[in-house]
């Protein structure tokens, strides 16, 4: 399954395969999961299932990351707020939250180079208090990053902040640019990424089907267990 899902010749099923799949589907040859929505939840939960051998079938109304995500922010943040909440509150659960994000940024980069990147972050700073502050909080973000980490984070001066980013402004609030301190996060495409997810879903055996919506919901007579649904293909 491993090798078909990264195998760039690979062919995902025809819609109407995956059609024929999800009509065939009865009480004597269950799906195991139906998936209701192709967003980037819905194509993910699909993925995991299937590769851990499950039957399973997604359906999503409009197209897959028609809705909301495809309208994120296309970064993929490992969670730089938390740590300064973690540092201030003494948190231990919000430090976990930025190990796990960490290493999720850095798998996902590492799963699909061609839609994701690392993009450098720069926060100018106004005063030499804003400069230590930046500096070293962000020093413990590419520490906490430790293997994962994407690029090292480092000062600019006011002349070589200026030679990167021409537009940045000088002054601010009747202070003067002291320089600048660069961070790397990742950035993603969205839309494409939660397409990927999809298509690799339906490689390793999942029935996918966009435009295909959820009418009502099948319930067993005796337990009103949701035994099945009926789907109307919204293109036919």
């Amino acid at each position: 399954m491993r090798r078909t899902i990264s195998d760039p010749n690979a062919i995902v099923p025809s819609r109407s395969v995956q059609e024929s799949t999800l009509i065939g589907a009865s009480s004597t040859s269950p799906l195991d999961i139906l998936v209701v929505g192709g967003g980037a939840t819905g194509c993910g939960v699909a993925l995991d299932a299937a590769t851990r051998g499950l039957r399973v079938g997604l359906v999503e109304r409009e197209d897959f990351s028609s809705g909301t995500s495809s309208r994120s922010t296309k970064l993929i943040h490992g969670g730089v707020r938390y740590l300064e909440k973690a540092v201030f509150n003494l948190d231990y659960g919000q430090l976990k939250l930025v190990f796990h994000a960490l290493e999720e940024r850095k798998q996902v980069i590492e799963n699909a180079p061609h839609l994701c990147h690392a993009l450098p972050c720069m926060t100018p700073c106004f005063n030499w208090f804003e400069v230590a502050y930046y500096w070293m909080g962000l020093k413990m973000y590419d520490l906490v990053a430790a293997r994962h980490i994407l690029h090292l984070s480092r000062y600019y001066s006011v002349q070589e902040s200026i030679e990167l980013f021409p537009t940045l402004a000088r002054k601010g609030k009747d202070k003067s640019l002291r320089g600048t301190v660069v961070y790397y996060d990742g950035q993603m495409n969205d839309s494409r990424l939660n397409v990927g997810l999809a298509c690799s879903a339906a490689l390793a055996g999942a029935a996918v089907l966009n435009h295909a919506e959820v009418i009502s919901f099948l319930k067993d007579e005796g337990s009103e267990r949701i035994i099945g649904a009926k789907i109307r293909d919204n293109l036919s």
